[in-house]
């Protein structure tokens, strides 16, 4: 009896334990809940909802701007000086100005061929073209292939130089940097970058060079990003719809009201003057062409956005790149902007107007309020206001102004709005990136001037995907994906922000008002689909 005794006891006393440990971690959260837990979460409801209202302005702003922009303003070729270069009888191709092509490489085996080709295509005099591949590559076999590749070139009569460093001091900016100093490039007026997987048409030059020729005032030309894998996958599809935006209302609107935008690295033409007007490149953060951009921008240079001229260039279509180029886009700014703004507001030679634009709109909002507020309002504090019931969200800052937002931020990519609702699911899953990318830059800590640079797959992975479509035989084998180990595969930050949406969804779903589950549930769903490591191999319907 006493064994039998002792084995009904025994649970009894754990259930009392169980239950006296429960009240005491009860009672202990009731006690912190008012004087603390209440006041700290309705202060970030509070500071949320100010981000919320400060990018709502800044979208507002440059919805108005650009319907403006499209009805009243003139073009760029009305609002500058601009005559097309012609070739003169008597003097030849000598009224062509110098241009230098720089196309930077790193390891490019498979899309350094079409980039080189689009280059020595373009329609320009060829004693009046230098072309540079400055060749970081550090696999012995992609460096010879890309050489034999500009010597093939050279023998047809192209001015093609292959230019390679000892090491990759400050990665992109110093290879440009070292690419400037060679001593051919003294003759050359302008140079236009090209990064690895761009293809500018044969009439990029001729269409971009004579704004810089005719106005003396104006350092770069930027031309618009269009995607050849827009279609591979609904990763392609989101970053086809974010960048659509950027291009198509941001840097339109930053032209056509202040002659500033953020240089985008590629598919631009720069005034070699400008360039060492503004100190040249410098490699002290990951956004080598916004230091340049913004140090040009203060010394008084003008910049003209042309989006009916388009380069074409490839998205990344793996996860894992796209999260390494989100972290250069997202810490980069940040770090920039800590670096310059007290620069900024001591600058003599624009307007206070223009300094106001530079450090509240192009940085504070855009670069690091966008970021911030997305995550930590949807995914962060919005959550624990269901756990908190005492610290209420109103309606229109929880839902009325994020869908306005989310409507004008849709504006560049109408054939897309069917994608929009699971677009704003993704766009807070990145928004976990940004904010982290953000604030290390912010603060420079150790990730601050990490540069992995963004694996591109070329046209053979395109082009096997429509042979697989047509010949449904060889599909099976076309379309296998490289095996990933599990480790490489799982992303745990996101699995674990996952599961925590899935808990405040579970309790709204118990004891909640506002029916907040049926968006927590499917963001976790975005959430989990992420942290698997799937985003790549879903396939939007058109």
């Amino acid at each position: 009896m006493g064994e039998i005794t002792q084995k009904f006891v025994l649970p009894e006393t754990f259930q009392g334990v169980r239950d006296e440990l429960a009240g005491q971690i009860g009672m202990m959260w009731e006690l912190i809940k008012a004087p603390l837990i209440v006041p700290l979460l309705r202060l970030g409801v509070y500071i949320c909802l100010a981000m919320s209202l400060m990018l709502f302005c800044e979208r507002l702003y440059m919805g108005i701007v650009i319907i403006l922009v499209k009805l009243f303003w003139k073009k760029p070729e009305k609002r500058y000086k601009y005559e097309t270069i012609q070739e003169d009888v008597e003097m030849g191709s000598s009224n062509f100005p110098v241009v230098l092509i720089q196309i930077p490489m790193y390891n490019e085996r498979e899309v350094y061929k079409v980039s080189i080709g689009a280059a020595c295509g373009l329609s320009w005099p060829s004693d009046r073209l230098v072309i540079q591949v400055l060749d970081d590559s550090t696999d012995p076999a992609i460096k010879q292939m890309i050489e034999m590749e500009c010597q093939r070139w050279a023998s047809k009569g192209i001015n093609i130089r292959y230019q390679i460093r000892e090491t990759r001091g400050g990665y992109k900016a110093g290879a440009l940097k070292e690419g400037l100093k060679r001593s051919y490039v003294k003759y050359c007026e302008y140079v236009a970058i090209f990064d690895a997987d761009f293809r500018p048409e044969p009439d990029y030059l001729k269409r971009a060079i004579p704004f810089l020729v005719n106005n003396p005032e104006i350092a770069l030309i930027q031309a618009r990003w269009r995607f050849v894998n827009a279609n591979e996958c609904l990763l392609t599809r989101m970053q086809e719809m974010s960048l659509d935006y950027h291009f198509k209302v941001e840097q339109e609107v930053g032209s056509a009201t202040h002659a500033f935008f953020g240089f985008n690295g590629t598919a631009g033409v720069w005034r070699i003057a400008a360039i060492n007007d503004a100190g040249g490149w410098k490699d002290r953060t990951t956004v080598e062409d916004m230091d340049l951009a913004v140090r040009a921008g203060l010394k008084g240079w003008k910049f003209v956005y042309l989006g009916d001229l388009q380069v074409k260039s490839e998205l990344p279509s793996t996860f894992k790149a796209f999260r390494f180029q989100q972290h250069r886009w997202s810490c980069g700014p940040a770090n920039l902007f800590r670096k310059m703004v007290m620069e900024i507001i001591r600058n003599k030679k624009v307007t206070v107007w223009k300094k106001l634009y530079v450090i509240y709109s192009f940085f504070f909002v855009r670069k690091i309020i966008a970021h911030m507020v997305t995550f930590s309002f949807y995914c962060l504090v919005l959550p624990l206001t269901i756990l908190v019931p005492e610290v209420h969200v109103p309606i229109w800052g929880a839902v009325y102004i994020p869908s306005i937002i989310t409507i004008l931020n849709s504006v560049g990519t109408p054939r897309s709005f069917h994608l929009l609702f699971y677009w704003i699911l993704f766009e807070n899953v990145m928004s976990l990136h940004r904010t982290k990318a953000t604030l290390i830059g912010l603060l420079e800590a150790g990730r601050a001037n990490e540069w992995v640079v963004t694996e591109k797959l070329g046209d053979s992975a395109l082009k096997n995907k429509g042979d697989a479509a047509k010949n449904k035989t060889n599909a099976k084998s076309l379309f296998k994906r490289p095996k990933f180990k599990l480790g490489d595969r799982l992303n745990t930050l996101e699995l674990g922000f996952g599961a925590f949406l899935f808990i405040c969804g579970c309790y709204d779903y118990v004891h909640g008002k506002n029916n907040y589950f049926i968006y927590l549930f499917l963001q976790t769903i975005t959430f989990l689909i992420a942290g698997f490591g799937y985003v790549g191999t879903i396939i939007p319907s058109s």
